[in-house]
């Protein structure tokens, strides 16, 4: 019996990172609703600067649970850089949570906030999450002819226009292998058949690499990336405050009636508000 209580302990210790990422989601949305009210009159670039500060408060809650909670070692090989970049993060999107990879990346060029994503058209009707993507600078695609590559251009023009860094930027495992691969934008082809040459060919190199860490026939090289590696750990000062701020937040609303009606209450019409919005502006 002890053992049985033992395992499902430890079956219901992912449980809490669920449980707190969703659980302070209307929490989050209702501080961000009041600054964007607050900061309606304000210059744009004051209002980016706190939002971006608020989105790093909750994302460095997500990677407590992913690299502190978890205990994963992070490992950095290839071109690593030694100053803080703007960079366009290319992610070959072989798992759902690769997103966080790119949320570590930018935890340790301290640009955790102005990490923007270019995400999949359905993602924007995700109860709450789906909305407030966009007002931080989220662009939705379709994976289909209809892409509106014109109001993606105007959107990324605007985030220059405001100063804003752009960074476009688990499965649970004892250790994370990340390759880094900095490429010069004046590099990239602008011409368009060139340009998905260029891609083929860099996921040649990437697939190269991956066969290579998981089939080399040198035991040596394997399960590794080519070159040295940089042990990197996020320190738990850094990420374990946005946990008790959020977590404590959240608590104290749940404590009284009126509180937990206005929990519920956003839940359910900032979802609905939100699927509106994206209804109107379509």
């Amino acid at each position: 019996m002890l053992l049985s209580l033992v395992l499902h302990t430890y079956s219901m210790r992912y449980l809490l990172p669920s449980v707190l990422l969703l659980g302070s989601a209307p929490t989050y949305l209702l501080a961000w609703t009041l600054w964007r009210v607050l900061s309606a009159l304000m210059p744009a670039r004051l209002y980016q600067r706190v939002d971006d500060r608020l989105y790093c408060v909750y994302q460095n809650m997500v990677l407590f649970f992913f690299e502190n909670y978890t205990g994963v070692q992070i490992l950095l090989y290839g071109d690593l850089p030694k100053n803080k970049e703007n960079v366009i993060y290319l992610a070959n999107h072989q798992s759902t949570v690769d997103w966080i990879v790119a949320d570590m990346l930018a935890a340790r060029q301290d640009a955790l906030g102005h990490v923007r994503y270019v995400l999949k058209d359905k993602l924007k009707w995700l109860p709450l999450y789906g909305f407030y993507f966009a007002q931080h600078g989220g662009i939705y695609v379709k994976r289909s002819a209809k892409f509106n590559d014109k109001e993606m251009r105007s959107k990324l023009q605007s985030y220059v226009n405001a100063g804003t860094p752009e960074e476009f930027l688990c499965k649970q495992c004892p250790k994370l292998h990340i390759h880094f691969d900095r490429i010069d934008r004046n590099e990239v082809p602008e011409e368009q058949e060139h340009m998905k040459k260029w891609l083929h060919e860099r996921f040649e190199i990437k697939d190269r690499l991956l066969i290579e860490f998981y089939d080399s026939p040198d035991p040596e090289r394997r399960n590794k990336f080519p070159g040295k590696s940089v042990h990197s750990r996020l320190s738990v000062k850094k990420t374990l405050p946005s946990v008790l701020i959020l977590g404590s937040l959240t608590a104290v609303m749940l404590m009284t009636e009126s509180g937990r009606k206005l929990y519920m209450g956003t839940w359910l019409y900032g979802t609905l508000l939100g699927c509106l919005w994206f209804v109107i502006k379509a």
